[in-house]
């Protein structure tokens, strides 16, 4: 089992007392498995001193995933601890003083624990401690696997965050954040800010440095998570991030200007959102996927495509999604016309094809597109709207 911190509970200990051989022979009862689940103690040689206790009782059932398995020894020193399943190998350290034995991974569910322990009093005389326990059952709903986004070995834009999702509701969100981490090389000042129970974003205080290394760590495994659920498995992620592209669009002006790496390189004319009907949000945006076809219906956003507002457009190019609510940079060569002059879409910014095209070719997921203009505003959730928040306010949505 791999090495991972482990939560702190100790339970009611069970001593077994030495049973010595007859006429001051040497005791031979094996010092392997025991033929049942109580504890068992063995000595070799006469009067062995040295009492061993465990935390979790012989025998137990049942025992909860997030507890610790501790061996003292009383008179005496400990040799050997070993604490197995066909789980694997539970690991553990000894205290200095080696009259104790404290897990340190965690244990998993539904699994039949074998413990032994070997312990030498003064007089050199040994004691064996064995016992089994059992761990709780637990079925997929109540277990909780957590999802990354970006993927693995994904190279992204300076505006994407950290994303984890669960399958299964977290509701413990303290206990689950304490076994996460964010590091990046190089490093920078960031916060962790819950979106809901399924859902758990990290975003640096400013836009990520360009080229920086980014490694998640989701230390998750058996840890609680409210309401009967644990996580059901440690998982890692890696991804960098490229070069910086922020772009800026101006919906009084219609201009969009393109920045990379600092640079402006160049500037685009386009049209946003008809208003009051069709106003497109303020706020800062982040590429959220990219087609290089889509088929738009305005009945995705609730307007009736046979309506006089209503379309259905089977074959829009170099679409970028920037909100869940459905606003898009893409190819819109039936308002060439208006691009630079008014506002005369749906709320997705249009642009010829010819510089969509462009745009979309030095695009990436992650890049950032910040809108100002309007009085209707981004908000944190629709999209990965995290950069709509200053960052004294982001950090309140920690769990720490």
């Amino acid at each position: 089992m791999r090495s991972r911190r482990s939560g702190a509970v100790l339970a009611a200990v069970l001593l077994m007392t030495l049973v010595s051989a007859c006429s001051g022979s040497t005791d031979t009862t094996s010092a392997g498995s025991p033929a049942s689940d109580a504890p068992t103690s063995t000595g070799n040689g006469a009067g062995a001193a040295a009492a061993i206790t465990s935390s979790i009782a012989a025998g137990a059932k049942n025992v909860k995933i997030n507890r610790t398995v501790r061996l003292d020894v009383a008179d005496g020193t400990f040799s050997d601890v070993s604490v197995s399943s066909t789980a694997g190998q539970v690991e553990g350290s000894l205290s200095s003083d080696k009259a104790s034995w404290q897990s340190t991974s965690r244990l998993q569910p539904g699994a039949t624990y074998s413990i032994r322990g070997v312990a030498v009093d003064g007089s050199g005389n040994e004691q064996v401690y064995t016992s089994k326990f059992k761990t709780q059952a637990l079925g997929l709903d109540k277990q909780t696997f957590p999802s990354f986004f970006p993927t693995a070995g994904s190279t992204v834009g300076v505006g994407l965050p950290v994303i984890i999702r669960f399958d299964i509701p977290v509701t413990d969100h303290a206990a689950f954040q304490k076994h996460i981490t964010v590091t990046s090389v190089p490093a920078q000042t960031g916060a962790f800010h819950w979106i809901s129970d399924n859902e758990l974003h990290w975003r640096p205080a400013k836009y990520w440095k360009a080229g920086t290394k980014v490694t998640v760590d989701a230390d998750i495994d058996s840890v609680p998570a409210g309401n009967g659920v644990f996580g059901q498995r440690s998982r890692t992620n890696s991804f960098t991030i490229g070069r910086s592209l922020v772009s800026k669009v101006d919906m009084k002006t219609h201009q969009m200007k393109v920045y990379e790496d600092g640079k402006l390189i160049k500037t685009l004319p386009i049209t946003t959102g008809e208003q009051p009907k069709f106003t497109t949000r303020s706020g800062t945006k982040v590429i959220i996927e990219k087609f290089r076809h889509k088929r738009m219906n305005s009945e995705t956003i609730g307007i009736d495509p046979n309506s006089a507002d209503g379309y259905d457009l089977d074959d829009v190019e170099y679409a970028m999604r920037l909100t869940y609510s459905g606003e898009f940079v893409h190819a819109a060569p039936w308002s060439v016309a208006s691009q630079g002059r008014a506002n005369v879409s749906h709320g997705c910014t249009g642009m010829s094809t010819e510089n969509a095209g462009w745009f979309y070719g030095i695009s990436m997921v992650g890049d950032v597109i910040e809108y100002t203009g309007t009085t209707k505003e981004m908000t944190l959730s629709n999209g990965f709207g995290d950069w709509n928040l200053p960052f004294s306010e982001y950090q309140q949505g920690s769990a720490l």
